[in-house]
């Protein structure tokens, strides 16, 4: 495998959007460049990402148009021409972390040029609820993109050298639904941001928390498919007032569960914090007592792991990435999905014995920056020695 190895990455999403799949390419381009490697990122996004991009080496911003349904992200339909200027440049390996329009333009530029490409799924984009609120209105259309969405990921992915799953749930869902050559290589957790020396009090006092409140947090999206009204009808059947809830983020959604609190009464268990700057999110872990995530949509569950790289125990939805993550008893506990009554009972079992939760650091550091890039580097040296 040559070295240094020059790297691009492809991608449909880019600050100041921050999801899963932004903390993941930074997480690893921080890493491979500290470890002598150019990555160079090829990103559909807005003005404000040109504006972001200025800040960084060899990022590549392709503006798009402004998505409706959700006003974080861009869609680049016309992703070519802008990266002419740079399209001679000579890469090692081409790794595409989503399969829309920036997707499209690496693996068609890998074979183009006869590069090894590598194919990452982030994102559960064939979940019916996701096609259902971010797609068309027209049910026509939905129920056609819902029958063909995996003979587009087939198509996409099998034109990989190699596939990525971030968990073994998602390699497996994967290879059910005919995809091949996946392997499993985990988004990372950068424990120089998230770990227990973290003080969380400003961040407590500053949500108006005393010393007896308990206080449960769930960070990240604020979109449907993350199904906090299985938290927030949890909340209602929780009678203890020194249980509080904290909603950290924003999102298509924001308003529809704000209005959901207000519906049940809970106005004086819940805060909303709106959208937090990722390099502030730390001290909000830090100021909780537990971290919930009732989402059913996880491909590996990145909040998760930063609450625990922070020593807060997790209780989250027994589905898909959250189901091999959390260990019962040790880290965190899991609930039924969308069981508001088991999700309650097992806040209430965390809230009360969190001192007996103590495994959350160890599960955090198999997921360190450095274990994961030293897999990542694998896949690609697999894939340049074949």
């Amino acid at each position: 495998m040559p070295q240094p190895l020059k790297i691009a990455f492809y991608t449909d999403t880019f600050l100041p959007a921050v999801d899963g799949v932004v903390i993941s390419i930074l997480n690893f381009r921080k890493e491979l460049e500290r470890r002598g490697h150019e990555v160079h990122i090829f990103a559909g996004g807005s003005k404000a990402s040109m504006e972001v991009a200025k800040n960084y080496d060899n990022v590549h911003i392709i503006q798009g148009m402004k998505f409706k349904k959700y006003p974080q992200y861009s869609l680049s339909f016309f992703p070519f021409y802008p990266s002419i200027n740079v399209m001679r440049t000579k890469f090692d390996i081409i790794h595409a972390h989503t399969p829309f329009m920036i997707g499209t333009q690496g693996l068609m530029r890998a074979k183009i040029n006869q590069t090894p490409l590598v194919g990452t799924f982030h994102t559960m984009v064939t979940d019916k609820s996701i096609i259902r609120d971010y797609t068309f209105d027209n049910k026509m259309l939905q129920r056609f993109i819902t029958k063909y969405s995996w003979h587009y990921m087939r198509l996409f992915y099998n034109s990989c050298n190699e596939v990525i799953a971030p968990s073994g749930a998602i390699k497996s869902m994967l290879e059910k639904n005919g995809i091949s050559d996946v392997d499993v290589v985990p988004n990372s957790v950068d424990l120089s941001r998230f770990n227990t020396k973290i003080d969380g009090d400003a961040a407590r006092e500053k949500l108006g928390f005393g010393d007896k409140d308990r206080v449960v947090l769930y960070a990240g999206r604020v979109s449907r498919e993350k199904h906090l009204e299985t938290m927030i009808r949890a909340a209602a059947s929780i009678k203890e007032d020194r249980i509080k809830f904290v909603i950290a983020g924003t999102g298509p959604a924001y308003d529809y569960y704000k209005g959901m609190v207000r519906k049940h009464g809970l106005g004086h268990k819940f805060t909303f914090t709106g959208f937090i700057p990722n390099q502030e999110l730390p001290p909000y872990y830090a100021a909780a007592d537990a971290f919930c995530i009732p989402s059913t949509f996880e491909t590996q569950g990145m909040v998760a792991l930063e609450a625990m790289a922070c020593g807060k125990p997790v209780i989250g939805a027994d589905f898909l990435a959250l189901k091999e993550l959390i260990n019962n008893g040790k880290n965190g506990e899991k609930f039924k999905p969308n069981d508001y009554r088991d999700c309650a009972r097992k806040i209430r079992k965390v809230i009360n014995n969190t001192s007996s939760y103590r495994d959350m650091s160890n599960t955090a550091k198999l997921y360190s920056l450095q274990n994961t890039t030293d897999r990542l580097i694998d896949a690609y040296k697999r894939i340049l020695d074949n």
